[in-house]
């Protein structure tokens, strides 16, 4: 398994990125809310050749919106991963599935993945659906075993000092082979 962090607008910009492969950094939310760091945040990733995820946390409202207005926030490159954050319980599982599809459909050769918390996805799933791939959060104390059966990429296990994840990937190099989707 390989290393990686999330980081928002509480992380400085220049975060520490020793050990890492990969890391998530937060753009947006609603339609409103641009991190006013992910630039910088980004670059720091770049620069150290990290993998690098995007995601949007979901709010009520609606999705489309939502996801033009995550999506027009950002030049991806081959190899960059986008992710729905789904935390808000107003959020219906239609809307999640809604928002994943359509981000698919418009960025076709990018993988789209969904990030929730354990108790999101045993009790307010309920369509399994997390597009390209899912990133769980659950801190129990072991990390790489987020203690779920469904198939999972990004696991969450702890918030100290920085929200810290493993992934399913041998290495930094078979991640971001993963990341491209080749044209049908």
């Amino acid at each position: 398994m390989i290393k990686g962090v999330d980081v928002s607008s509480y992380q400085p910009s220049d975060y520490s990125t020793k050990g890492l492969d990969f890391v998530f950094i937060k753009i947006t939310e609603g339609t409103s809310y641009t991190n006013p760091k992910w630039v910088a945040q980004r670059q720091t990733a770049r620069d150290a050749e990290l993998v690098t995820g995007f995601y949007h946390f979901g709010r009520a409202g609606s999705m489309k919106n939502q996801a033009d207005y995550f999506m027009s926030k950002i030049n991806l490159v081959k190899g960059d991963m986008l992710v729905l954050d789904w935390e808000d319980s107003e959020v219906s599982n239609s809307e999640k599935d809604y928002f994943i599809k359509y981000v698919q459909e418009e960025r076709p050769h990018t993988r789209v993945l969904l990030y929730c918390n354990t108790n999101f996805w045993f009790n307010h799933d309920t369509t399994s659906f997390a597009g390209d791939g899912l990133w769980i959060a659950h801190y129990n104390g072991k990390p790489g075993n987020p203690g779920i059966e469904h198939p999972w990429h990004f696991h969450q296990y702890t918030d100290d000092p920085i929200d810290t994840n493993l992934a399913k990937f041998d290495s930094r190099a078979d991640l971001r082979e993963w990341t491209y989707k080749e044209p049908s």
